[in-house]
């Protein structure tokens, strides 16, 4: 062992177990290959020496601190820290006019790491701008949101954005393994762990590796030296889980799309697993059967009616018993609502009437539709001619109901599934009932 390993040994002691095996070089890193195997971009930038600036995004644990500091270290460069929380303007400020002296002075170069920067505001990244515009500091921006939502445009536009995955169950186990070899503190308590204790934990932790390794060491806190960890002592080490949701962040939309998604895809045990991501996460169950309403009728409708009365059943139950038995509603709703057959007929029919109310506006009710509550109006021909339907047979009469511009239009055209084909032959009916001899109508 040469003295900087030495050293770096030292200042790690004490440090909690993610930050004692983060690796100090691409080779000894787990995952994100699609950025970091042979030829990848990263793998490229760092053997060519041209590292631009960047914002990593990705979920917790999935590498971004530890792929910042080994950009820095495999380029020779100065690495500082900059967490966006508890940053200023002062602090960015200090931090590049450092940069500045030493690549004058010294010919060095600073990657300027910025942690959830998607918490740095407007001013805070606008301060920043020039300096990576001017090559002063490299950064390198980490964040777990969609950076185009958080993070200004100008920047973006000079920043590579690389996407990092959740780190897949065998790279976590690599990780956890090595640790176990590797690490000094745990190789001197020489407890046992078996493999499929390793395995457990990592499908546990969700693509994190940071917390993977948190378990694992609580885990391991709680074993004698020698001693063999049980399964009964991961768990308690991993305690309720966390799951990954943030109700203000794109998790939120992604997991709802992806219910509802899975509801249009007519697969119920998909629906019911992403409406349980939510409800074990914390989401407002209110906020989950709004979503089913509007779903019953967007994209059911009129082929399965009882589809939007069970809905809104639902919202009545679940206002009135709350969780967690609230929960048996909302899944009765949501497999009936996969299982229903669709039709999206009332979003097209309502898409195609608004169409024609922007483009012609305010068109004039025709007279015969207007009422004629007082004499003047009905001399003026208020409800002329209008043709009552409950006095001819079928209750039925052919009338035109649209203003002149727009007679012959259709807007609803009913799907051939489930009830709504039996409304589709009844509407046919009346058609050619009418026999109109006027223009074909069109949607």
């Amino acid at each position: 062992m040469d003295l900087f390993q030495r050293q770096a040994q030292r200042e790690r002691r004490g440090q909690p177990l993610a930050q004692r095996v983060r690796p100090n070089r691409l080779e000894e890193l787990f995952g994100q290959q699609h950025l970091v195997g042979p030829g990848r971009l990263l793998a490229r930038v760092i053997a060519d020496d041209r590292i631009p600036s960047m914002i990593l995004w990705g979920p917790p644990g999935s590498g971004k601190t530890t792929l910042a500091q080994i950009i820095a270290r495999s380029t020779g460069a100065i690495f500082v820290d900059l967490p966006a929380v508890g940053s200023g303007v002062r602090e960015l400020r200090a931090a590049v006019e450092e940069a500045a002296r030493q690549r004058d002075q010294m010919g060095r170069r600073t990657v300027l790491f910025i942690d959830e920067i998607h918490r740095f505001n407007k001013a805070q990244q606008d301060a920043l701008l020039p300096h990576v515009e001017q090559g002063t500091v490299i950064l390198v921006g980490a964040t777990t949101e969609n950076p185009s939502f958080e993070v200004i445009p100008a920047l973006l536009s000079r920043s590579r954005v690389l996407r990092l995955e959740p780190l897949a169950e065998d790279d976590l186990v690599g990780i956890l393994g090595r640790a176990v070899a590797e690490d000094a503190e745990l190789r001197r308590q020489q407890a046992v762990v078996p493999d499929e204790l390793l395995r457990g934990i990592a499908q546990a932790a969700g693509g994190d590796a940071r917390r993977a390794l948190t378990v694992l060491e609580v885990a391991l806190s709680l074993v004698g030296p020698g001693e063999t960890l049980t399964p009964e002592l991961v768990q308690q080490a991993l305690g309720s889980q966390t799951l990954l949701y943030d109700q203000a962040a794109e998790e939120h939309f992604n997991v709802a799309s992806a219910f509802i998604k899975s509801l249009r895809g007519s697969d119920p045990d998909a629906a019911v697993y992403w409406m349980a991501r939510m409800l074990e996460a914390g989401e407002d169950p209110i906020f989950v059967v709004r979503r089913m309403v509007i779903f019953a009728a967007e994209d059911i409708g009129n082929a399965d009616p009882q589809a939007l009365v069970l809905a809104t059943a639902a919202l009545s139950a679940v206002q009135l018993v709350g969780l967690p038995e609230g929960v048996l509603p909302l899944t009765q709703a949501a497999t009936y609502l996969a299982c229903a057959p669709k039709s999206n007929s009332a979003l097209v029919a309502y898409d195609r009437a608004r169409a024609d109310v922007r483009q012609h506006g305010a068109l004039p009710v025709p007279m015969h539709l207007r009422n004629a509550p007082t004499r003047l109006m009905e001399e003026q021909g208020y409800g002329a001619g209008y043709r009552y339907a409950h006095d001819h047979p079928g209750h039925f009469v052919a009338q035109e109901h649209l203003p002149a511009p727009l007679a012959g239009r259709r807007y609803y055209e009913p799907s051939a599934e489930g009830l709504e084909s039996e409304l589709g032959r009844r509407l046919e009916r009346w058609r050619e009932t009418a026999g109109r001899n006027g223009p074909e109508r069109s949607g």
